[in-house]
C-alpha cells in the first residue's frame, strides 16, 4: 500500500499563510489538491475593473477551486485504489525469468489457483510490487479470508459496519485504508446516507470476506518478479449503481461552489459514468487506479459469481438524514415555489397568428371610443356656432377694426360717460395676479427705461459675484458618486463589505484574436508557435514596463497580486511554461499548451509559475465545449491589489501604471499583434474614467459650434425684415449677443454659486443646462424685442418699453416661475445626477429670468437709442446720415416680419378650419395614446459603448468581451450579526448540512440555483459554516486535532507532522499522540458549544487545506468572516458566495439584482436574520430599480409644480388644465419616441425628460397666456395668439434649437448623438408641433372663455410723465 506520508514533502512554500506542498514521488495532480491562495478572489472569479461602470463583465481570475476540484477527485480515485492494494496480503508464487517493468499475463487467475467464487473467499490480498510512479500493485489471490483479532475487528466496524467476522485484508492494510479514506469523508460528511454508502462501496472491495463473489481477477501482470493484479471485473447490479449514484448526485461541496460528484465522480450524469471514470486505469504519472476496473451487471451463472449484496442507504433516509441541498428528494424537504420571473410576460390576445398586447387593444378602444364622441360633440358644437353667428351678425358688424386685441391694462369699471377724447373698447379682465404683475410691469418699464445704466449694471453685478464661487469648480466624475445617492442601499451595503470583508481586485487585459478570412468562416485557431512567442514578446514589454508615481518607478510586479508572495497571478496560457520562454522549447511547444488544456489541474509541468492551475477557460476564447485547441483568442489578465481607504488616494500607484500600460499597448504593442494578422483589444481598471473625460473634451468643438450656429441665428433673427440700404442700423447682432452672454452669465452664476457652498458640477450639468438656459433666454429675448417692435413708433421709448412689457412680461414670468418650479423640486430625488442637475437648472433659470427683465430690458433701451440715432450696429460709435425715406413715422407701427406674417395671414386661418381641428386633435391624440404603449418598451439601463467616444479603444475591448466571455460575476449573500451561540437557532437556520433546517439560507439558495433563469444564481454557494462543521466533525478525524497540550495540531501531510526536507513523510513522532479536538458526545447534536465555536474557528480560518483535510478554511475563507468581536458570541459580517448566472445585456444586471434582493429579502423575512445579497456591479445598476419611479415621480411633480403656478397666476383652473394636458402629451410622445429609437431609461434619458418640461412650457405657456388676454370667439382669440406670440415662440425656441442641434449629429460621442441629437430635435419638433398646432386648436375648440370688461383708451397718448 502506497501512503502518501512515506513520501517527504519536497518544499513548503509560506505566504500570507498559503503553504504549498510539492510531493516528489507523488502524481503532480496532488500539488494543486493542497493548494489555496490567500485570499477567495485568488482563485475565485474576480470583478473585471469598469471605472464607472456603465456596463459590468466578470473574468474568472483563477480556478484553483476548480483545478483543486478535479485534483481531488484524482486524488480521491488514487488513494481509494491504493488502500483497496494495499489491503490485498498473501503470499504468491512467483513466475520465473520476471522481469522488473513487468509483462501482462491475461486469464492467470484462474490458470494459477483455481479462481474459486465462493463464500468466504479473497479475491486479491496483499501488496506485491509498486509501479515505477510508486503506486502500489495488489496480489492475486484465491484464499480463504481471515479471521481479524478484537482490536482489528473492533477497527474494522467503527469504518465499516456491514463487516463482520472474517475479513480479507490485515490491520495494518486496513490502518492504511482508514488513513486515505479520511480525505473523502470532508467532501461527503453533510450527507451521512452518501457517506456510508460510498464507504460501503470500498470496504467491500477492500476487506468483505465474500470479495471472490463479486470480484473476479481479469488480468495480471510481473512487477518486480511478482505476479500484481492488473484488471478486475466488479459485479453490482444496476439498482444498486443507481441508487447509489442518486443518494450522492446532489451532495455539495461548498468550497467550490459545486457538487461532490464533480470531485469523486468527475461530474459524472449517470452512475455508468460514474463508474467508469472510478474504474479506468491510469496511466505513469497520472492520477487513478493503477489497474482496470470493470463494473458490469451481467455475468454467467456457471461462473459462481452473484453481484456485491450491500444495503443502500436513500439521501431521504429518516435515520440517516441529508440536509435538503444535498437531497432535495428528501421527505422533509418542500418542494421549492419557482422564484419570480423577472421577464414577466404582458398579457396578450392572439388573434389568428397575431399576438397583440392588452395594453393595444385597450388603448385603440379608448381612442375610438373618444374620437367619436370627439366627432359626435364636434358636428353638435358646429350647427350651434352657426345659429348664433346669424344671430350676432349685427353685432360684429358694429365692432370697430381699429380695437387693438393685444393686453390691456386692468382698470375699474367706468362710468358709461366718459370724458371728451376718449373712447370705450372691449378688453379681456386679467386675473388679480396677473393685474398686479401688469400694473408692476407697466411701472417698471417707465423706471428701466430712464434709468437703463443703473439696472444694467446692478443687474450684472449679482450673477458676476456669483461666478467668484468658481474658483472652488469641481467636475465629479466618479460614478458612484453621480448614480448613487449617500442613502443608497447599494452604497451602504459596499460599503459594509468592504470594511468588514474586502474589496475586489483591479483587473488589466489583453485580448489577442484571429480574423477570419472571409465574413462566413470561422476564425483560424490562435494556439500556434508564432502566436505564443509573439506572446512572450508581449509579456516581456509588459514586465519592463515601469511608470512614474510620485518619484518612484512603479512596475507590475510591485502592484500585482502574489498568492505565494513570489510570482504575480498572471492568467495567461504562458503560465503552462512558467512564464519563461525558455522552457517553451524544453517543454514541448505548442504540444505542451495542447496537452495542458487537457491536464492543467493534474499535470505538475502545466502548473502556473504561482504554483496554482490556471484553466484554459480563462486564457482562452472562442472556442466551444472543451475544445480548447480550436480557441480563436488569447485573453491575459493581470489582477492588481486594490487598496481602499478614506483617502481617496489609495490606488495612486496602479493608476500610474495603468496609464503606462495603455499607452505601451497603443504605441508598441498594437503594431506588433497587427504585423500578424491579429486583432488587439484592452482595458484597464481606469480605462471607462479615462475615456470619459477624453470624451468630454473630443466633443468640446461640437458643442461650440453648436452655440456658434445658435448664436448667429438669433442675431439675424432679433432684427428688423432686412433691407440693404437699413441692414446695418435695423440689424441687432451686438443685442443678440449680449442676449447670449447674459444667458451664459445666469449659467456661470448658477455654477459660481454651488462650487462656492462645495456641490460638485457634472458633465450633463455642462452639456445640459446651457443648452437649457439658452433655449428658455433666447425664447424670452425674442418675445421682448417682438413686443418692443409691435408698439407704436411714435410713441417715445418709456412707452414702448413699458407697454412690452406690460403684454408679454406676465407670460415671461408664468414660463418662468413654472420651469424655476419644475427644477427645484427635482432637487428632492436620491439620484446624485439628476438632483444636482436640478439644482443648477433652477438656478440657473430663475438668474436667466431676473437678467432678462433687468439687463436685456435695459439692453433693449440701448439698442432702441442706438437705432433712432442711426448709429450702425457692433460699431455704434459710428453715425451716419438717415435716409430721408427710411420711415414714414405717419403710420405709427413698424412692418410685420415674416414669421409674423405668415402665422398670422397662413398658418393660423389654416388651423380655423372644422376639418383640421378635427384631423390635428385625431393624429395628435392617435400618437399619444401609441406612444402610450411605446413607453412599454423601454428598457432601463445604459449600454457602456454608448457612453463613449466612437473611436475609444474600449469600443472593440467590450464587443470582444461579449464575445469571448461566459462567466457570471460573483454573488455574496452577507449575514449580520450571526449568532453562533447554543441558545441560537442561527446555524441551522444559515447551514446546509445534515441536521440544517430545510429552509436555510444555504438550502434555499442551492434550491435557487436549479432555477438559474429565474433566480440568476448559477450554484451552489460556498459555505464557510458548512464547512467548519464539518472540520470539527469528529468523523473527519483528519482535520480538527489537537497536541496533547490543547494546542492546533495541523494533518499528518503538513508541518510539524511532515517535515520539508527530502525523504518520506511517514508518521512523525511530533503527532503521533494528535487526537480530534472532539468526541461525539462533547458536541450538542452535532454542533459546537459557544465556547467550543469560540475557540475553534480561528483554528479553521488558519488551518491550510490538504490531501489529509480538504476543509481547511485558510484561502477559501479568508475574507469570508470577520472576526473584530466575535468573542462576545456575535459575528458582525460574513459571506457565502456563489455566482450569477452569465449577464450580458443591461437588463440582465437590473433583473440579476432585483432577483437576489426580492430572494434575500424573503429569507431574511423568514430567517428574521438581516442577509443581503452583494456583487459589485450593484451600486451601478441599483439605480434601474426604480428608474421608472424616479422618472415619473419627478415628472409628476414638476408638471403639477406648472400646473399650481398657472393656477395661481391665471386664476383659471380651465386654462391651466389644458397646459398641464399638452406638456403631459408632449413628455408621452418624447418616452414614445425613445421607444422607437431604442434609447433607454437611464439618469441621461431622465433628466433630459425633466428638461424637456422647461422647454415645453415655453411652447405652451406664452400661446396659452396670449389667448386668455385676447377678446372675441376662441377661433378669434387663437388666431390673435398666434399672430402676436406665434412667431416669437417659433423664432425664438425652435428655429433656434433646431440649427443647434442639428450640428451635434456630428458629436464623436454617441451618447451626445442619442441623449442629445436625437432626443433634443424630438423635444424641438413635438414641442413646436404641440405649442403651435395642437394647442391653438384645443383652445379654439374648448379654450377658456374670455372675461370681457370695457376700458379706457385715450385717443391721443398722454405725454410720459402723466403715465408714469
Amino acid at each position: 500500500m502506497f501512503d502518501i506520508k512515506n513520501h517527504r514533502i519536497k518544499s513548503v512554500l509560506k505566504s500570507g499563510g498559503c503553504v504549498k506542498a510539492i510531493y516528489t514521488r507523488l502524481y503532480p495532480a496532488l500539488t494543486t489538491a493542497i493548494t489555496l491562495c490567500p485570499s477567495h478572489r485568488a482563485h475565485y472569479h474576480l470583478c473585471l475593473g469598469v471605472g464607472t461602470l456603465f456596463n459590468f463583465s466578470v473574468f474568472p481570475l483563477s480556478k484553483a477551486p476548480m483545478d483543486l476540484c478535479r485534483r481531488r477527485k484524482s486524488l480521491l480515485l488514487w488513494w481509494l485504489f491504493m488502500a483497496i492494494s494495499s489491503s490485498q496480503i498473501m503470499g504468491f508464487i512467483s513466475l520465473a525469468d520476471a522481469q522488473a517493468s513487468g509483462s501482462q499475463t491475461p486469464g492467470v487467475f484462474s490458470a494459477l489457483s483455481g479462481g474459486k467464487h465462493a463464500p468466504e473467499y479473497c479475491a486479491m490480498y496483499g501488496i506485491c510490487a509498486q509501479r515505477s510512479d510508486g503506486k502500489v500493485l495488489n496480489c492475486p489471490s484465491g484464499s480463504p479470508s481471515v479471521k481479524p483479532d478484537d482490536l482489528l475487528s473492533a477497527k474494522i466496524q467503527s469504518l465499516c459496519p456491514t463487516i463482520t467476522g472474517n475479513v480479507c485484508c490485515n490491520a495494518d492494510q486496513f490502518d492504511t485504508l482508514r488513513g486515505q479514506v479520511q480525505q473523502a469523508i470532508p467532501f461527503l460528511v453533510g450527507c451521512p446516507a452518501c457517506l456510508r454508502n460510498f464507504l460501503n462501496l470500498f470496504c467491500e472491495l477492500s476487506c468483505s470476506p465474500n470479495q471472490s463473489l463479486f470480484i473476479n481477477v481479469t488480468s495480471v501482470v510481473k512487477v518486480n518478479n511478482s505476479l500484481t493484479v492488473d484488471g478486475i471485473d466488479f459485479l453490482v447490479t444496476d439498482t444498486y449503481g443507481e441508487e447509489l449514484y442518486n443518494s450522492c448526485k446532489e451532495v455539495k461541496f461548498g468550497t467550490m461552489n459545486t457538487r461532490a460528484m464533480a470531485f469523486i465522480g468527475a461530474g459524472a450524469q449517470n452512475y455508468k459514468e460514474w463508474f467508469s471514470f472510478i474504474g479506468r486505469q491510469a496511466d505513469l504519472d497520472e492520477p487513478g487506479s493503477p489497474y482496470e476496473i470493470r463494473f458490469r451487471s451481467n455475468i454467467l451463472e456457471s461462473s459462481g459469481m452473484e453481484p456485491m449484496n450491500v444495503s443502500v442507504y436513500s439521501c431521504g433516509d429518516t435515520s440517516l438524514g441529508c440536509s435538503c441541498g444535498d437531497c432535495p428528494s428528501s421527505p422533509t424537504c418542500a418542494a421549492p415555489a419557482p422564484p419570480t420571473p423577472h421577464d414577466k410576460g404582458s398579457c396578450s390576445i392572439k388573434v389568428g397568428s397575431l399576438k397583440v398586447e392588452c395594453i393595444e387593444i385597450s388603448m385603440t378602444i379608448l381612442y375610438v371610443v373618444l374620437v367619436s364622441t370627439f366627432l359626435g360633440w364636434s358636428l353638435l358644437n358646429r350647427k350651434g356656432e352657426r345659429r348664433n353667428t346669424s344671430r350676432m351678425k349685427p353685432l360684429l358688424n358694429n365692432k370697430d377694426g381699429n380695437e387693438l386685441h393685444s393686453v390691456n391694462k386692468q382698470e375699474p369699471a367706468l362710468s358709461i360717460q366718459m370724458p371728451e377724447g376718449t373712447r370705450l373698447m372691449k378688453a379681456s379682465q386679467l386675473s388679480l395676479v396677473q393685474g398686479y404683475i401688469s400694473n408692476f410691469y407697466r411701472r417698471y418699464g417707465f423706471w428701466v427705461a430712464r434709468n437703463p445704466t443703473l439696472v444694467l449694471c446692478s443687474s450684472l453685478a449679482i450673477p458676476l459675484l456669483l461666478c467668484i464661487g468658481l474658483v472652488h469648480f469641481r467636475v465629479e466624475t466618479r460614478p458612484a458618486k453621480l448614480w448613487v445617492g449617500p442613502g443608497s442601499k447599494a452604497a451602504e451595503e459596499k460599503q459594509f463589505f468592504d470594511s468588514h470583508l474586502a474589496p475586489f481586485y483591479r483587473i488589466e487585459q489583453l485580448i489577442l484574436a484571429t480574423t477570419p478570412t472571409s465574413k462566413h468562416e470561422k476564425p483560424p485557431s490562435i494556439v500556434t508557435e508564432d502566436n505564443i512567442k509573439l506572446l512572450f514578446k508581449i509579456q516581456k514589454k509588459v514586465d519592463e514596463l515601469r511608470a512614474n508615481h510620485s518619484g518612484s518607478m512603479v512596475s507590475l510586479t510591485d502592484i500585482c497580486m502574489k498568492p505565494l508572495d513570489a510570482d504575480c497571478a498572471t492568467q495567461s496560457v504562458l503560465q503552462y511554461f512558467k512564464m519563461d520562454p525558455e522552457k517553451y522549447d524544453d517543454y514541448g511547444g505548442v504540444d505542451h499548451a495542447a496537452y495542458c488544456f487537457q491536464h492543467y489541474s493534474s499535470a505538475e509541468t502545466c502548473l502556473s509559475a504561482f504554483q496554482a492551475p490556471v484553466d484554459p477557460s480563462t486564457a482562452l476564447g472562442g472556442f466551444s465545449g472543451t475544445n480548447y485547441s480550436e480557441a480563436s483568442a488569447f485573453v491575459i489578465t493581470y489582477p492588481v491589489n486594490n487598496e481602499v481607504d478614506k483617502t481617496g488616494n489609495e490606488n495612486g500607484k496602479a493608476v500610474a501604471w495603468e496609464k503606462a500600460f495603455i499607452r505601451l499597448t497603443k504605441e508598441e504593442l498594437m503594431p506588433m499583434v497587427l504585423s500578424q494578422n491579429l486583432t488587439l483589444s484592452f482595458s484597464s481598471e481606469s480605462s471607462i474614467e479615462e475615456e470619459l473625460k477624453r470624451e468630454s473634451a473630443a466633443d468640446v468643438v461640437t458643442i461650440l459650434i453648436s452655440y456658434l450656429v445658435m448664436f448667429a441665428y438669433i442675431s439675424v433673427t432679433l432684427g428688423d425684415a432686412p433691407h440693404l440700404s437699413t441692414f446695418y442700423i435695423s440689424s441687432k447682432v451686438l443685442l443678440g449677443l449680449s442676449g447670449i452672454l447674459v444667458v451664459m452669465l445666469s449659467v456661470l452664476g448658477s455654477i459660481g454659486f454651488f462650487s462656492a457652498i462645495g456641490v460638485k458640477s457634472t458633465l450633463i450639468i455642462m452639456e445640459v443646462i446651457p443648452f437649457l438656459v439658452l433655449a428658455v433666454g433666447v425664447d424670452n429675448m425674442c418675445i421682448l424685442v417682438h413686443a418692443v417692435k409691435r408698439q407704436p413708433f411714435e410713441l417715445p421709448i418709456e412707452g414702448r418699453i413699458s407697454n412690452a412689457l406690460v403684454e408679454v412680461g406676465p407670460s415671461i414670468t408664468l414660463a418662468s416661475l413654472c420651469e424655476v418650479l419644475a427644477f427645484a423640486v427635482g432637487s428632492l430625488i436620491p439620484m446624485p445626477a439628476c438632483r444636482v442637475f436640478s439644482m443648477f437648472a433652477a438656478l440657473a433659470v430663475l438668474l436667466d429670468f431676473l437678467l432678462q427683465v433687468t439687463a436685456f430690458v435695459a439692453l433693449i433701451i440701448f439698442d432702441s437709442l442706438r437705432a433712432e440715432d442711426n448709429r450702425i450696429d457692433c460699431f455704434p460709435c459710428i453715425k451716419i446720415p438717415r435716409p430721408t425715406n427710411e420711415i414714414d413715422k405717419g403710420n405709427g407701427h413698424r412692418e410685420p416680419g415674416l414669421l409674423t406674417r405668415y402665422m398670422r395671414d397662413i398658418h393660423a386661418p389654416t388651423l380655423g378650419h372644422w376639418a383640421v381641428k378635427i384631423s390635428v386633435v385625431a393624429v395628435f391624440v392617435a400618437f399619444a395614446f401609441a406612444s402610450i404603449v411605446l413607453c412599454t418598451r423601454i428598457q432601463p439601463g445604459l449600454e457602456q459603448k454608448v457612453v463613449l467616444p466612437r473611436d475609444s479603444y474600449l469600443q472593440d475591448y467590450f464587443d470582444d468581451l461579449a464575445e469571448y466571455l461566459r462567466v457570471g460575476p460573483p454573488l455574496y449573500f452577507v449575514v449580520k450579526d450571526y449568532n453562533y451561540s447554543v441558545e441560537s437557532k442561527h446555524t441551522n437556520q444559515l447551514c446546509s448540512i445534515n441536521q440544517c433546517d430545510p429552509d436555510s439560507l444555504l438550502n434555499e439558495i442551492a434550491r435557487a440555483s436549479q432555477t438559474p433563469k429565474s433566480s440568476y444564481i448559477a450554484k451552489p454557494a460556498a459555505s464557510w459554516l458548512d464547512d467548519f462543521l464539518v472540520w470539527l466533525s469528529p468523523e473527519a478525524f483528519g482535520c480538527c486535532r489537537k497536541f496533547t497540550n490543547g494546542s492546533y495540531c495541523p494533518p499528518d501531510d503538513q508541518p510539524p507532522c511532515c517535515t520539508a526536507d527530502e525523504g518520506s513523510c511517514g508518521m512523525s513522532l511530533i503527532c503521533k499522540d494528535c487526537t480530534t479536538c472532539f468526541r461525539g458526545s462533547d458536541l450538542h447534536n452535532g454542533r459546537p458549544s459557544t465556547s467550543q465555536f469560540k475557540e475553534k474557528l480561528p483554528w479553521f480560518l488558519d488551518a491550510l487545506p490538504s490531501a489529509d483535510c480538504a476543509k481547511g478554511g485558510h484561502g477559501a475563507y479568508t475574507t469570508s468572516v470577520d472576526l473584530n468581536g466575535y468573542e462576545s458570541g456575535i459575528i458582525q459580517a460574513s459571506s457565502f458566495r456563489t455566482y450569477h448566472t452569465p449577464v450580458n445585456k443591461q437588463s440582465d444586471y437590473v433583473n440579476s439584482l432585483r432577483a437576489a434582493r426580492e430572494f434575500s429579502s424573503k429569507i431574511s423575512d423568514s430567517l428574521k436574520i438581516d442577509i443581503f445579497p452583494y456583487s459589485v456591479f450593484y451600486i451601478f445598476f441599483e439605480q434601474y430599480l426604480d428608474i421608472w419611479k424616479t422618472a415619473l415621480v419627478n415628472i409628476s411633480i414638476a408638471l403639477g409644480a406648472v400646473f399650481i403656478v398657472c393656477l395661481v397666476i391665471t386664476c383659471s383652473f380651465w386654462s391651466s388644465a389644458i397646459i398641464l394636458i399638452v406638456l403631459a402629451m408632449i413628455l408621452v410622445d418624447m418616452m414614445g419616441v425613445m421607444a422607437i429609437l431604442d434609447i433607454q431609461l437611464n439618469a441621461i434619458s431622465v433628466v433630459n425628460l425633466i428638461m424637456s418640461i422647461g422647454i415645453a412650457v415655453e411652447f405652451c405657456v406664452h400661446i396659452a397666456h396670449a389667448f386668455m388676454v385676447s377678446n372675441g370667439d376662441r377661433g378669434q382669440r387663437a388666431k390673435e395668439a398666434l399672430g402676436t406670440m406665434g412667431a416669437s415662440v417659433f423664432s425664438g425656441i425652435t428655429l433656434t434649437k433646431l440649427v443647434g442641434v442639428i450640428v451635434l449629429r456630428f458629436a464623436k460621442s454617441e451618447v451626445f448623438v442619442v441623449y442629445y441629437f436625437q432626443m433634443y430635435l424630438a423635444l424641438v419638433i413635438i414641442g413646436f408641433l404641440h405649442g403651435l398646432v395642437f394647442l391653438p386648436v384645443v383652445l379654439s375648440i374648448c379654450g377658456p372663455p374670455s372675461r370681457p370688461v370695457f376700458v379706457e383708451d385715450r385717443l391721443e397718448h398722454p405725454p410720459v410723465a402723466e403715465l408714469s
